[in-house]
């Protein structure tokens, strides 16, 4: 791992240090149809990744700002970490163990994608220093309640705010295409794929190093 390090280091000081690059909301779905076991994934999943040798050089090197997001139906979407600056491997690690602690809120609701973006995007005026401003979404089914997540479009734009997303398709096989069709947002936004949540540590994990790297190459 610490070769990794070092050699991804090499590469990162070709450019120099912003402030801040990137900016980046992990909303994760907790809606009735995640049950516990997959909760645990996903969380634990989340954590691996982040803990990824390129993906923890890149954020480290960019002094990143990483924040958590429950959500799932209308008026319930909690930020359980907020905006932590991620400027040494000490604080990536604290924040990834963070990530799999990190308790349920909610069991048993509907799935709001657009609510669980309109709160994430208000909550990105406290990191305007940042470079990028990213919202990582991942779900399991389509939006069937409060504003439809496409509606808010104009406003991301507008905000210079990308959204990429993870379609764990465990129950829905059209998932991709509905979030392609309806969820990302600003340019270079993508969707990955996961056929179910047993894929997700690996797909979120290739996810997380197009994202904080800037890749261009198609993860499939």
């Amino acid at each position: 791992m610490q070769i990794l390090r070092a050699a991804t280091l090499a590469i990162l000081s070709a450019t120099p240090a912003l402030a801040c690059d990137l900016a980046l909301a992990l909303a994760v779905d907790v809606s009735g149809s995640v049950d516990s076991t997959e909760y645990r994934i996903q969380m634990d999943g989340l954590a691996a990744g982040l803990r990824d040798p390129v993906v923890s050089e890149a954020l480290v090197r960019g002094k990143s700002q990483l924040m958590l997001i429950q959500w799932t139906g209308s008026s319930r979407q909690r930020i359980t970490i907020p905006w932590t600056k991620i400027d040494s491997f000490a604080s990536l690690d604290a924040f990834a163990s963070e990530v799999a602690s990190d308790p349920r809120v909610w069991r048993n609701f509907s799935t709001a994608i657009g609510e669980a973006l309109s709160v994430t995007v208000a909550r990105f005026d406290e990191v305007s220093e940042c470079s990028r401003h990213l919202i990582d979404l991942s779900g399991d089914g389509v939006s069937n309640e409060g504003i439809e997540p496409s509606e808010l479009r104009d406003l991301l734009r507008d905000r210079g705010i990308t959204v990429n997303a993870i379609a764990i398709e465990e129950s829905e096989p059209d998932l991709t295409a509905y979030f392609f069709e309806n969820v990302i947002a600003g340019e270079g936004a993508f969707v990955v794929s996961a056929a179910g949540f047993a894929d997700y540590p690996e797909r979120i994990r290739k996810k997380l190093l197009r994202e904080v790297t800037q890749q261009t190459a198609d993860l499939d």
